[in-house]
């Protein structure tokens, strides 16, 4: 009897609308995850409860969530009608208790999980596996697990420096002073900030080594460090510079509502840009430290127009695209969108200050120069980042490689490329639950 083989079936393919005429739509988007996990964790440390208001649920929050759970952290999902502020909708209740394991945390493939926890689990009593999906042993993550062992740490990852790994909780950490290279990632900065105000010591952060990619992200951290009453000194404060520094303190709980995700905001303002339309995001805030909110000025630059109202960012495009070039060293998670909307304009563009996007999700400028010139594209890797000649694109598969920007991305093209098919659009439930239904329902004129 002759043995049968099954033959791999292949990830599902989606569709990628294509967009018969100009957007009109108002669009809300979920609450930021770079937030969301941030909030959490600082909870988890606080010495009482503390709220987190409209969070974002979706696979990365959730994965933190579910990490902090299993460390002994109390958390209540709830709808409530309002907060003090008139935040009523989505609330998570955040519980702190003495942390302990043994648990096991499932990183998935979540940055923001497996960096920010590692020196959680130091203050746990008992061990704290971490492992993840495949690709998670391929990130970066020497740098934190060599710092925590300089500020006392036991950590057993087998002599790989990275995933997967064990954390022998002590119940306490010393901390102190620590050099670390962060040029790959500024969440290893972050990571042992967030913890920072529970160790003994608290802890001195000295960056030793190229530039730092993201810095609104460190900026974002020691902004809510600061809300959480930890005393933080940055090198933007007077202080020297590439080293930051958090005293040992009390958390307070807070009550906290998570803003719009401002990078998650990008296929929709890039479909406005694309067909001349115009989106609308409610909520928008006037002040932030996330990275998104540099489309305002990256998007104005290539063609369209915006304006912060009561309404939200109303954002207008014309029709046209024009290329740009920019260091997007800070807000590299906004590459994917940009070179879309760059492969689509009217002159050639320059992204640069990038490299580390090759140690994401995935490779990121790799992934985007195969999958935009497998549609007809003219893109070439350079050292820190990609070249973009506009040309005329045709449909084809684009391949997402699990990575959710590179879903986003593939179907910014398809609004102007008919033909467009995007493989395992559902990885975008990383960070945006539900995107089809948001895309579909934007081209429809309803909004999300």
């Amino acid at each position: 009897m002759v043995a049968m083989t099954q033959t791999p079936a292949l990830p599902a393919l989606w569709p990628a609308p294509h967009a018969d005429g100009t957007v009109h739509a108002t669009v809300t988007v979920p609450g930021s995850k770079s937030v969301t996990n941030r909030a959490l964790v600082l909870a988890a440390l606080s010495a009482e409860p503390g709220w987190v208001r409209r969070p974002l649920r979706s696979r990365d929050s959730q994965l933190m969530a579910d990490a902090l759970r299993a460390m002994g952290v109390g958390i209540e999902e709830t709808v409530s009608s309002s907060s003090g502020d008139g935040a009523g909708g989505e609330a998570w209740r955040i519980i702190p208790a003495a942390l302990h394991g043994p648990a096991t945390v499932d990183v998935g493939n979540a940055g923001t999980v497996m960096r920010f926890l590692p020196p959680v689990a130091t203050l746990a009593d008992g061990d704290i596996r971490f492992d993840g999906d495949p690709r998670s042993y391929e990130r970066p993550l020497g740098q934190v697990i060599t710092a925590l062992r300089k500020l006392g740490a036991r950590i057993d990852d087998g002599g790989r420096g990275a995933l997967p790994l064990t954390v022998q909780g002590g119940g306490a950490l010393e901390g102190g002073t620590v050099e670390l290279d962060a040029s790959n990632s500024s969440q290893f900065i972050s990571a042992l900030l967030l913890a920072a105000p529970r160790f003994n010591q608290g802890v001195e952060v000295r960056h030793v080594g190229a530039a730092l990619p993201s810095m609104p992200h460190i900026r974002m951290t020691v902004e809510m460090l600061r809300a959480a009453g930890a005393q933080v000194d940055t090198p933007e404060a007077g202080g020297e510079p590439n080293v930051w520094r958090v005293a040992p303190s009390a958390l307070l709980g807070r009550d906290m509502v998570v803003e719009p995700d401002l990078s998650n905001a990008q296929p929709f303002l890039a479909a406005a840009l694309i067909t001349g339309g115009t989106v609308t995001v409610p909520d928008w805030p006037h002040r932030t430290t996330q990275p998104g909110d540099e489309l305002r000025r990256i998007f104005t630059e290539m063609g369209g127009s915006c304006e912060l109202t009561d309404a939200g960012l109303v954002f207008t495009g014309t029709g046209k695209i024009h290329g740009i070039d920019v260091d997007l060293g800070e807000v590299g998670e906004l590459t994917p969108g940009i070179a879309a909307v760059a492969a689509l304009a009217d002159s050639p563009s320059t992204l640069r200050g990038v490299a580390h996007l090759r140690l994401h999700e995935t490779d990121r400028l790799a992934a985007l120069t195969a999958e935009i010139n497998g549609l007809g594209g003219d893109v070439t890797e350079t050292a820190d980042g990609l070249h973009i000649r506009p040309r005329p694109l045709h449909g084809g598969v684009f391949r997402t490689y699990d990575d959710h920007r590179m879903a986003t991305a593939g179907a910014v093209i398809g609004l102007a490329v008919g033909g467009v098919q995007i493989e395992n659009v559902a990885t975008t439930a990383k960070t945006l639950p539900d995107f089809p239904r948001m895309w579909t329902d934007m081209l429809a004129g309803s909004g999300a």
